[in-house]
């Protein structure tokens, strides 16, 4: 909200106010609910308002929200109108940014909110999913120790039955040595690609040879292996619908773009300009 319209409106809501507004049997947007220095605000400036407001105002009874928000326009309109007679240029071009701004967000706003038909969701569902191989996700424990003939002495142990989870007690250094070394379910890409190698190339209860990574060296055993389920389209629906409207607002915002007559001029400007606010006087 713009002019601090937050602080405007707890200190609205915060008192009863004594504003009636005369019982209009056809109200419209151009009705006119209070003036300011004859500057009219309307039920149109009220509605505009209200639809911009943070989750936690819209919330409000709409008795209490609407005189809050009256409130607020006037306030609102004292500030501007008071702002009028010294508006300077760095005033001036903010406010060009901010009516840009606002025209820019509506159009956004009916951009995405376009429907995206069952047809084409479904086709970027079976697109997505109707030919994936479930992926897999990897549960593995390790033992962490500076050196690679720590690491094989653990192995040694390991091969005369030691228990893996002792060892890791006993020895590892990592943050997961008191759990036994246990690192619990992972995908591909969540380890480090030497230890992720590793990882896939064990079979389930079998021990790696020394592993080195930035870390240290590392003794791994692949406890399990389980796939991830391919969602149905009722469960993908919602990121599907999301996706499928960014790249649509992308497409557009993109042929709106190819469509104007821009034109960026070639001048040679130090990028520390943008912090240089004595421009403006």
């Amino acid at each position: 909200m713009n002019f601090k319209a937050k602080t405007l409106m707890t200190a609205a809501l915060a008192v009863t106010l004594a504003f009636g507004v005369a019982a209009e049997e056809h109200p419209t947007v151009d009705t006119v609910l209070a003036s300011v220095d004859g500057v009219n605000i309307t039920i149109g400036h009220v509605i505009a308002l209200r639809s911009r407001l943070p989750e936690q105002y819209q919330q409000l009874p709409d008795d209490i929200l609407f005189e809050g928000i009256v409130e607020q326009l006037i306030q609102q309109t004292v500030l501007m109108n008071a702002m009028k007679t010294e508006l300077d240029k760095r005033t001036t071009i903010g406010l060009e940014n901010e009516g840009r701004a606002y025209l820019a967000s509506e159009m956004m706003a009916k951009l995405t909110a376009r429907d995206v038909s069952e047809e084409v969701l479904k086709a970027a569902y079976e697109a997505r999913y109707d030919a994936a191989i479930p992926s897999q996700e990897y549960n593995a424990s390790h033992i962490l120790v500076a050196t690679r003939e720590e690491a094989a002495v653990l192995i040694g142990q390991l091969e005369q039955a030691a228990d893996f989870a002792t060892l890791a007690r006993e020895n590892s250094t990592g943050p997961s040595g008191p759990g036994g070394g246990e690192l619990g379910w992972f995908g591909k890409g969540d380890m480090v690609p030497t230890f992720e190698d590793a990882v896939l190339s064990l079979a389930i209860g079998e021990v790696s040879a020394p592993v080195e990574t930035q870390f240290g060296w590392h003794v791994i055993k692949l406890n399990d292996i389980r796939n991830l389920e391919i969602p149905t389209l009722e469960q993908a629906r919602i990121q599907l619908t999301e996706e499928l409207q960014q790249t649509e607002v992308e497409e557009e915002v993109q042929n709106l773009t190819n469509a104007a007559d821009v034109t960026r001029t070639k001048v040679n400007v130090d990028p520390s300009i943008i912090r240089d606010v004595s421009l403006f006087d």
